[in-house]
């Protein structure tokens, strides 16, 4: 029976040292890991802010567009004063 404990034991302390080993490298891998991705979390942020203010300035200038765009009811009283000056012009020339 104590042949039979000792290698229980000696499985046991087997895994166990095999378990440390592992643990040992995953934190090895975790540490690399969380610094890149703290690092791509700072690059995602820094991209999401500039696009972020291009399409403001976007928008804003869309805004400052449209504000200064004629609508369509300007546009064809346009048209007419401008079909009546070219009339008038017509008959001035003859």
């Amino acid at each position: 029976m104590d042949e039979v404990k000792k290698m229980f034991r000696a499985i046991v302390n087997g895994q166990s040292s095999m378990k440390a080993e592992l643990l040992a490298k995953i934190d090895v891998v975790d540490k690399k890991l969380s610094g890149k991705i703290d690092n791509l979390d700072k690059k995602i942020d820094g991209v999401e802010n500039r696009l972020t203010k291009r399409v403001d300035n976007i928008g804003l200038s869309l805004a400052r567009l449209e504000d200064d765009a004629p609508t369509r009811d300007e546009h064809d009283k346009l048209e007419k004063r401008v079909t009546k000056i070219e009339s008038k012009l017509q008959i001035q020339t003859i």
